[in-house]
C-alpha cells in the first residue's frame, strides 16, 4: 500500500488532534474548511483585510487565509465551533452576548469578530474603548454599524471574568496558571 499524496500535517484543532495528508501549498483556511468540514470560518477577502477566517492558533488571532497549513504544524487552532458555554451544544458568553446585543446583522463577518473578542477578553477581561477598537481592527462588518459589536464586547467582559476552555468543564486560572475541574 502507498503512501497517500501531500505532506503530513498534524494539529489540534478545536481540542481534538487531527492528522492530514496535504499539499505544502494547502492554507489554514482551506484545511479547516474543505478538509475538516468546519466551515464557520469564513472566507471574503482572501489577502487579510476583514477578518472573516479568523481563528486563534496557539491563543493568538490570525487571519487564516493567510497562514499556510504548514505553519501550524503541530500548533492548537480555534475555531468558532470550538466555543461554546458551559454544555458543548450551548452558546458560549461572547456569542450570547452578541445575540443579546445584536452584534451582527447578516452574520457573515462575526464568526471572526467573536474570535477577535475572545482573543481580546484572554488578554484584556474588561478592556477599555481603545483596546476594543484595537483588538477588533482587524475585522470587518459591511452590514451594520458598530455600536452593537462594542456593546456586545463589553457585555461579554462582564460575564467572562475568566475565559472558557476548549473543553467547556474546565475553567483557567489566569494567575495561578493552574486548571481546575467542575
Amino acid at each position: 500500500m502507498s503512501e497517500p499524496l501531500g505532506n503530513r500535517w498534524t494539529a489540534v484543532v478545536n481540542g481534538e488532534e487531527k492528522q492530514l495528508h496535504i499539499a505544502q501549498t494547502t492554507r489554514l483556511v482551506d484545511v479547516l474548511r474543505t478538509h475538516l468540514k468546519l466551515t464557520g470560518t469564513k472566507v471574503s477577502c482572501e489577502v487579510g483585510r476583514c477578518g472573516a477566517c479568523m481563528v486563534l492558533m496557539d491563543g493568538e488571532p490570525v487571519n487564516s487565509c493567510l497562514v499556510m497549513a504548514y505553519q501550524c504544524e503541530g500548533s492548537e487552532i480555534t475555531t468558532i465551533e470550538g466555543l461554546h458555554g458551559e454544555q458543548p451544544d450551548s452558546l458560549h458568553p461572547i456569542q450570547q452576548a452578541f445575540v443579546e446585543e445584536g452584534g451582527f446583522q447578516c452574520g457573515y463577518c462575526t464568526p471572526g469578530m467573536v474570535i477577535a473578542t475572545k482573543a481580546l477578553l484572554d488578554q484584556h477581561p474588561q478592556p477599555t474603548q481603545e483596546q476594543i477598537e484595537t483588538g477588533l481592527c482587524g475585522n470587518l462588518c459591511r452590514c451594520t454599524g458598530y455600536g452593537g459589536i462594542i456593546r456586545a464586547v463589553r457585555k461579554a467582559g462582564e460575564s467572562c471574568s475568566e475565559p472558557y476552555s476548549l473543553s467547556s468543564n474546565e475553567i483557567k486560572n489566569e494567575h495561578t496558571n493552574v486548571v481546575q475541574h467542575d
